[in-house]
């Protein structure tokens, strides 16, 4: 069986993390933490195999964490989980050791094929005291097609060109704001003070996303474009407000 802690800040994210393991065969969740200090307590008196660790935690961060555990040389794999996708995140992440990378929002399936991955390195390293050449290189192969993966994904979050994450998230903070469920870039614009031409850019960008939907109003002279929050991908933002 393979101990795993998860470290989450988040309770609701931490259970849902904790049902997505237990239903992958062989592994068990030996202790929740849901900050650094109690982690670094729980891996001073269980044993563990895995941790699920997010880089966002009160106090040491995900990332400081891991420098910690690997400066003390404590023998224990980790698996980043979180919303952080900079790519100098991932990258120092993966230079720590970290052997593999979700970025949240994920689903099931690539939760399960980085356990079971990581399952299938876990025993056919431990039940041999040699491994020769061909299966060393499919174990360093698999690894690197998951970096190349990771940094692909990075590149996949990364705003237009012309687009800045501060005037993201205050467009953002603005349509959540607005007391109607439908509105216009004019609205957007007079609320937020920014002006019509870039914050029609950044809700292209949003529809383009998933983020939005847009529809057209015919009336007195020209149509206008309205928008609405598309319910089924609420979280397509988070990754690039990260």
């Amino acid at each position: 069986m393979i101990h795993v802690m998860i470290i989450e800040d988040d309770p609701m994210v931490a259970q849902l993390n904790k049902r997505y393991v237990e239903e992958v065969d062989g592994f068990t969740v030996s202790c929740i933490s849901y900050n650094s200090d109690e982690a670094i307590s729980n891996l001073s008196i269980i044993e563990l195999d895995l941790i699920l660790l997010d880089v966002y935690l009160p106090g040491m961060n995900g990332l400081e964490l891991l420098k910690l555990i690997r400066e003390r040389n404590q023998d224990v794999d980790v698996i980043l989980i979180t919303a952080a996708s900079e790519i100098n995140q991932i990258q120092q992440a993966l230079r720590l050791g970290a052997i593999d990378y979700l970025i949240k929002p994920f689903d099931f399936d690539r939760f399960q094929e980085a356990l079971l991955k990581y399952k299938n390195n876990y025993y056919r390293l431990n039940e041999k005291n040699k491994v020769n050449q061909e299966e060393l290189d499919h174990m360093l192969h698999i690894n690197q097609q998951h970096a190349e993966k990771l940094h692909e994904q990075s590149i996949a979050h990364s705003l237009p060109k012309g687009l800045t994450k501060n005037t993201l998230n205050t467009i953002n903070q603005t349509i959540l704001s607005l007391p109607t469920a439908q509105f216009s870039t004019e609205d957007i614009a007079h609320t937020a003070n920014i002006s019509r031409v870039s914050v029609r850019k950044y809700l292209k960008f949003l529809r383009g996303i998933g983020y939005l939907e847009e529809s057209l109003t015919y009336g007195v002279g020209r149509p206008i474009y309205q928008y609405a929050l598309n319910p089924a991908n609420r979280h397509s933002i988070d990754p690039y407000l990260d």
